[in-house]
């Protein structure tokens, strides 16, 4: 059907394949929409936009009943009367729609088209006695702050959340944000920096938890960004830029595609870039202006890279599933025995904070830890994410490590080697 609208809308809602729709060819305009979630969706048009979804719970002695809609609340009801007991407002935004509830116990829970899971208190209907605001799109980036307190992860939607480590509570970043994929994080003790493919560098207030409002605007989208001593560095597809004070300051031109970046961390001033040139690029960094010393080859474009902490090593990894280990200052290889045990394209590594192990994360699911100590020894942790890429690691100490997923899951390993 021609509306005549430039937009026609999009039948969204469902969190399962739709199996059935029907429309009203009258106007005004509907459609109804069955799904494998076991749920009914209305949309009103044109151009089509989501009404609202339904789910009902019992309680356990079936007297009451709660449900959730798209109107963004949640209502109690008693059985016997038919009358509404308790009405839960859950906010005004499109993402506070209701897409399902349930009553285990002494628990009502409700979840939002966000992903975020409330835990209702009917003694209160006003707000919710906590919420749970993780992540429901795949995961970017992760990152710790220096006492290792906090847990930042970057979502392909914009989202950014912060974690408590010692409680595993979060709250979401609030503020203008980039408003979809952020491919750098870095976290700093003052500051939190994100980069978005808005072609932006925007700035968070780590004790608000807020976006400040400060953005500095790059010639081209960024694919990863790494902390200075003063300031950040990032990659993009067409320059590696410079950013002190929160302004742009330098700017180096690539003419290959820059994927990630790593500065070291004794005060060197040596910067790494991964390219999708199959090569490492070093980098001296003498105030804002960058000289290139030496260049490393592989065999696939390089992904991911990282300076130890001791300042002893770099790690690179690549598209051609090998972890490649080189030897400070000469930048000789480290591993004569290859390290090659995944078998798809590997996103990201990390070091243990003693500088002796380093975990890498694949395409593949698995994550491999290799040991400096050991170099013929590694162990291989098998569908860390089950039929998910491992996207993000971060080290909390030399024996946990936290890993990300495209599946939108955060999760903590406890390592012995």
């Amino acid at each position: 059907m021609d509306t005549g609208a430039s937009v026609k809308g999009d039948l969204s809602g469902h969190t399962k394949a739709i199996n059935s729709v029907s429309w009203k060819p009258t106007r005004p305009f509907r459609i109804v929409t069955g799904s494998e979630d076991s749920k009914s969706a209305f949309f009103e048009g044109p151009p089509f936009v989501f009404k609202c979804t339904k789910g009902v719970s019992w309680s356990p002695d079936s007297k009451q009943l709660l449900s959730a809609s798209g109107d963004k609340s949640c209502k109690l009801w008693d059985v016997e009367s038919g009358d509404a007991v308790a009405e839960f407002s859950m906010g005004t935004e499109l993402e506070d729609q209701q897409m399902s509830c349930i009553w285990a116990g002494n628990y009502l829970i409700s979840v939002s088209l966000s992903g975020f899971i409330n835990y209702l208190d009917p003694a209160n209907p006003s707000k919710p006695k906590r919420i749970v605001k993780g992540h429901n799109k795949p995961i970017t980036r992760v990152a710790l702050s220096a006492d290792c307190s906090s847990l930042y992860t970057t979502g392909v939607d914009g989202t950014v959340t912060v974690w408590d480590v010692a409680t595993g509570e979060n709250d979401r970043i609030g503020g203008k944000g980039h408003g979809n994929h952020v491919s750098g994080l870095v976290v700093k003790d003052s500051a939190v920096y994100t980069a978005g493919i808005d072609d932006s560098i925007k700035v968070i207030d780590p004790v608000e938890r807020v976006y400040t409002g400060v953005s500095i605007s790059l010639g081209s989208q960024p694919k990863m960004i790494s902390n200075l001593d003063d300031g950040i560095i990032a990659v993009t597809t067409k320059e590696i830029c410079i950013i002190r004070n929160d302004k742009k300051v330098g700017s180096f031109p690539i003419n290959w595609d820059g994927l990630c970046v790593s500065s070291s961390r004794d005060g060197s001033s040596e910067v790494a870039v991964g390219g999708a040139d199959n090569l490492i690029h070093v980098y001296t960094l003498s105030g804002n202006t960058l000289t290139e010393k030496t260049t490393l080859e592989h065999l696939g474009p390089v992904t991911d890279l990282a300076y130890s902490p001791d300042n002893h090593f770099l790690v690179a990894c690549d598209a051609n599933r090998k972890v490649v280990v080189y030897s400070l200052p000469s930048y000789e290889k480290f591993n004569k025995i290859e390290w090659g045990f995944h078998n798809a394209r590997i996103n990201c590594v990390a070091w243990s904070p003693d500088s002796l192990l380093v975990a890498s994360g694949s395409l593949d699911t698995m994550i491999i830890i290799w040991s400096i100590s050991h170099p013929n020894k590694h162990i291989i942790i098998k569908n860390s994410h089950p039929q998910s890429q491992v996207t993000g690691l971060a080290w909390m100490d030399n024996e946990m490590l936290v890993s990300t997923g495209h599946d939108g899951i955060v999760k903590s390993w406890s390592v012995q080697f």
